[in-house]
């Protein structure tokens, strides 16, 4: 049972020491001038100033005009859309098989925030900006990076030295150096599958292409990336996809897919509860007998990076019925898609369908974003782990609220699905 101690120990400073020199130094400069790295005053295991300049000294030097080494993938921005910066992503490292990992998410399972800041510092992202339509040499290049299944080595040419600069986002992962792009050659043949160079090739819509590489069991980031270059479709609506963009259209397109077939499904016959805990990130996951409905919770944690001024716990839900929804999760942004795709497929894989509950708990560990992955990642290995079984939903209730930091009943006041009180559940 959660105890209220547990409750509000999401309220309390880290130490006492840390309390008192906030109050002396409110300013994080000054506080970090205090601290040196040594002490740790902010309540972090390790100084994330000295660990940066630990990982900024090799990679600058390693900076060029000229870079020469495998593209893995390639990245899309947003900004000014639409017309975008474009460009291939180019590993520092020459080894073809570390830079298959640098930019493939579905592989940095188990690494913590200082090993993925460091495999992201090796990666440069080149741009140029393009209008999201045209059709020119630069973005058919750009094409056949995207469209290979192994990285492909490349000659890069920057207006200037790339610049050292670490950035963030709520739902792609880290991006590391960056500079704008005068020209690049691919100087190996991309390894481009039969069957995608198929598909590509087909007056195919979009989804259609989508949901059949993923059939074809294609991974789902290497189908994001596709997406985001403007191969797929009807030739006179092919266009640059943000990645940012991609990375949830594509989480939805395949989910909305597999759930026409869950539906047809029968029911699970127990309460199941899944379990899992990544990168201060835990997950209790309920699948309760009836048709499919899908329900989402995020609490964060005050003193996260989204919650700086808080002093206590944010709840946040997001629910869609058994037809589904088709307005916008906007309080969950891509992670609800993200959570969602990793149920649905879970459930595809059971021959199942329940109606479903993700309980996701961030803890004030979460010091940085690295993107939805994280939450994608995070469902997938729940279901990988062994379930709870239970005969009475007040049983598996009680089980979650011993996992949780924040007590069942602040969710199920909350909650569309346990609204609905069905007397057997209850007894």
């Amino acid at each position: 049972m959660v105890t209220k101690q547990k409750y509000q120990s999401w309220e309390k400073p880290r130490c006492e020491v840390f309390k008192a020199m906030q109050k002396m130094y409110p300013r994080n400069k000054e506080l970090c001038l205090i601290c040196k790295g040594g002490r740790l005053l902010c309540g972090l295991p390790t100084c994330p100033l000295l660990q940066k300049i630990s990982i900024q000294k090799p990679v600058k030097k390693k900076l060029s005009n000229e870079i020469f080494g495998p593209s893995p993938s390639i990245f899309v921005g947003w900004h000014n859309y639409p017309n975008v910066f474009v460009g291939p992503m180019t590993s520092l490292d020459g080894d073809e098989k570390k830079a298959e990992i640098l930019d493939n998410p579905g592989k940095w399972y188990g690494m913590d925030f200082s090993e993925i800041i460091k495999m992201r510092s090796l990666l440069v992202r080149s741009k140029r900006k393009q209008f999201v339509k045209i059709k020119n040499k630069f973005i058919q290049d750009t094409q056949d990076l995207a469209l290979s299944i192994k990285p492909t080595d490349i000659e890069a040419k920057f207006k200037k030295k790339p610049t050292y600069k670490i950035s963030f986002s709520a739902i792609s992962q880290p991006m590391g150096p960056s500079g704008e792009i005068e020209k690049f050659s691919i100087v190996e043949n991309p390894k481009i599958p039969r069957k995608v160079d198929s598909l590509v090739n087909d007056e195919l819509k979009a989804k259609d292409v989508v949901f059949e590489l993923y059939k074809e069991k294609f991974d789902i980031y290497y189908i994001q990336t596709i997406f985001s270059s403007g191969s797929l479709g009807f030739e006179e609506n092919k266009r640059l996809v943000p990645t940012r963009w991609s990375i949830t259209a594509i989480d939805d397109l395949i989910a909305k897919e597999l759930m026409k077939k869950i539906r047809s499904y029968p029911e699970i016959n127990t309460f199941q509860v899944y379990s899992n805990e990544y990168l201060h990130n835990h997950f209790e996951i309920l699948l309760l007998p009836g048709k499919w409905e899908f329900e989402q919770f995020e609490a964060w944690a005050p003193k996260t990076l989204w919650t700086q001024k808080l002093s206590k716990p944010v709840i946040v839900e997001e629910y869609e019925p058994f037809k589904g929804r088709w307005d916008y999760a906007i309080k969950e942004g891509g992670g609800y898609y993200a959570g969602r795709f990793g149920v649905v497929e879970a459930l595809e894989k059971m021959k199942r369908q329940a109606r479903v509950i993700v309980f996701r708990e961030i803890s004030e560990g979460y010091i940085m974003p690295v993107g939805v992955w994280e939450v994608r990642e995070n469902v997938r290995r729940a279901f990988k782990n062994k379930p709870m079984n239970f005969f009475t939903l007040k049983e598996a209730l009680r089980y979650i609220n011993s996992k949780l930091t924040i007590p069942i009943h602040e969710y199920i006041k909350r909650s569309e699905i346990l609204k609905q009180k069905r007397l057997e559940e209850w007894i």
